[in-house]
């Protein structure tokens, strides 16, 4: 069956090649630059980006590195270790694992970070003024407020590859254990509107790693996904059109998570049943109920008429665990909670149980093809 899998793609691929070469070609939307993107313009259908991950290329995976938590007061602090993030049987694992572990437990209350003193691999990636606001490049421990007790990986494709309207197809399986937070996304590649949120966000999948998580009688954790989108004229004028799906396995099955952008509608759809539609059909700030257009100079889709990379992590803890939600442990620390790592590290011993083999995202191949 995979032989005749594999020579039904092939042969797809041949007869895409062909049209070209012919001249049957249906032009496409879609645009796409960096150095790995193909040069355009496209024929409907091409596939435009492709990775299955047979070895590691950093450099079409640029790894993050900071101690931020992103913006969203995440615990982990992310690196380019091979701790982190590699392949395994043909896949690619981002797995957490404790910074005790490689610097001992001592560094997390006495110890000091400073990313902008480490070499070209581990300096941080942070712009230095979004850094300087969260301390996201420097940072000393205390017995109050200890370092980052979690290291993580998160990469990006922002000089490798953007594009703008396509499909885009990630295959995955999802980690299971409290408090992970993994996600596939993707933002903006200029930001030519301006910064968060006002050239967009587009979240393809996140989800929560808790096995037993429930809210309100709903279960928030590994059993179910989400994807959204967020844009607005600042942080504290912003929309976020979200919806979810609940599904099981996805912590012990590869789940096909997809993204079709087009000029008129955003949809995403696991394993080719779409389950959040967004169509703006008077722009995104009628959508997001905003007084006047932040974007008049854009088109109809407007904050996501430009080119957007790809994204891939796995973050501990922060702000997308509500407070009040049932666990069998309970979340050991509380939102805006200034020693919110503290308090994380040293109820230690109820979540680290809980990682295990299964605490990692794994990805079989992200691809995306022109409309």
């Amino acid at each position: 069956m995979l032989r005749y899998v594999a020579a039904v793609t092939a042969g797809l691929l041949l007869l895409n090649a062909v049209s070209v070469c012919w001249g049957q070609c249906d032009p496409s939307p879609t645009s796409a630059s960096g150095w790995k993107a193909p040069e355009g313009p496209y024929c409907s259908g091409q596939l435009i980006f492709e990775d299955n991950f047979d070895s590691l290329d950093r450099s079409v995976w640029e790894h993050e590195n900071t101690v931020g938590g992103g913006g969203n007061s995440e615990f982990q602090w992310y690196s380019g270790s091979d701790l982190n993030s590699y392949i395994k049987d043909g896949n690619l694992v981002l797995r957490p694992t404790l910074t005790a572990d490689e610097f001992g437990e001592e560094f997390l209350t006495s110890g000091s970070i400073n990313l902008w003193e480490q070499d070209d691999f581990n300096r941080c990636t942070d712009d230095p003024d979004w850094a300087a606001q969260i301390h996201g490049c420097v940072r000393q421990g205390s017995p109050e407020y200890i370092l980052n007790p979690v290291r993580s990986a998160r990469l990006r494709t922002h000089n490798s590859f953007g594009f703008k309207y396509g499909k885009l197809e990630i295959r995955a399986k999802l980690p299971a254990g409290d408090w992970l937070w993994p996600a596939l996304w993707l933002m903006p590649k200029y930001s030519v509107y301006g910064g968060w949120p006002a050239s967009g966000e587009i979240d393809l999948m996140e989800a929560r790693g808790n096995r037993d998580l429930v809210l309100n009688n709903e279960h928030i954790g590994i059993k179910q996904t989400g994807s959204c989108l967020h844009f607005g004229p600042s942080w504290d004028y912003r929309a976020a059109l979200c919806n979810t799906e609940n599904r099981d396995g996805l912590h012990t099955f590869f789940y096909n998570y997809q993204l079709i952008w087009t000029e008129n509608v955003i949809q995403f759809a696991i394993n080719d049943q779409v389950y959040h539609t967004i169509t703006p059909y008077e722009g995104f700030w009628r959508l997001g109920g905003f007084n006047e257009n932040p974007w008049p100079e854009g088109q109809l889709m407007a904050p996501f008429d430009q080119e957007f990379h790809l994204l891939l992590n796995v973050a501990v803890g922060g702000n997308f665990f509500p407070d009040g939600a049932s666990n069998p442990h309970p979340k050991p620390w509380y939102y805006g909670e200034s020693t919110a790592m503290t308090s994380f590290w040293n109820a230690r011993g109820d979540w680290y149980s809980t990682w295990g083999e299964e605490a990692a995202m794994e990805i079989d191949y992200v691809r995306v093809w022109a409309l």
